[in-house]
């Protein structure tokens, strides 16, 4: 149609590192898990100085568990901050010094939702809240589910022990979505990636051992 702008080819559209000059970082808040920085620097040579603060965050892995029959599976947790429970997927911190990605995610499977995986593949990466956080997550679809054992669970305490499990199959967890139901971001994220993963077969989802440089450790 006249007026009508080309469409650029979605191999050209791609995030990439764009360095501008630090001038001065200073931590302004040290908290028990993340903390607050204050950044000034330029977006070119001859501009402005401006400052920013944002939460200095280590990243986090979110876990899509999915069984034999396409059903997905959400927990209910209560989030203090926003005052709801949330249904969402297994998910934590990347907290632990030099811990493989998927092995973190492996790790956040079996203390949240007592299971393990024989298959991993990376279904997204996508930073929480760019504007004011560097927190960075890591979604993986995990496959071919098995139970861990009662002996080795892990025990959960403060809002993990009330954590309420609920197996949904992917369409009714898209309506939900859709619909305004669901709020998590990994949860939302996660199931409307799987859905477009089913269409192709799964055939074209990364490997679990993916490259990720937008993770804080690797910028």
């Amino acid at each position: 149609m006249p007026g009508t702008p080309e469409a650029t080819p979605a191999k050209q559209v791609s995030d990439a590192p764009s360095p501008r000059r630090l001038l001065s970082s200073e931590k302004v808040y040290q908290g028990r898990i993340w903390d607050v920085v204050s950044d000034t620097f330029q977006l070119s040579e001859t501009g402005d100085a401006l400052t920013r603060d944002y939460i200095d965050h280590p990243g986090a892995v979110a876990v899509l568990p999915m069984n034999d029959q396409g059903q997905i599976l959400l927990l209910k947790q209560y989030r203090h901050p926003v005052g709801m429970d949330l249904w969402e997927v297994p998910a934590g911190l990347l907290d632990v010094e030099g811990e493989d990605f998927v092995v973190g995610a492996a790790r956040e499977l079996a203390e949240e939702a007592d299971l393990a995986a024989g298959s991993w593949n990376v279904l997204a990466d996508v930073f929480n809240s760019p504007g004011s956080s560097s927190e960075a997550i890591r979604i993986y679809l995990a496959r071919d589910l098995t139970e861990v054992p009662h002996h080795e669970r892990h025990e959960r305490t403060d809002e993990e022990a009330e954590i309420e499990f609920h197996w949904i199959s992917l369409d009714d967890a898209v309506a939900s979505v859709l619909a305004g139901r669901l709020h998590n971001p990994s949860a939302v994220v996660g199931i409307l990636a799987a859905a477009a993963a089913r269409a192709g077969g799964y055939e074209g989802l990364r490997p679990a051992d993916a490259p990720w440089p937008a993770h804080p450790s690797q910028r």
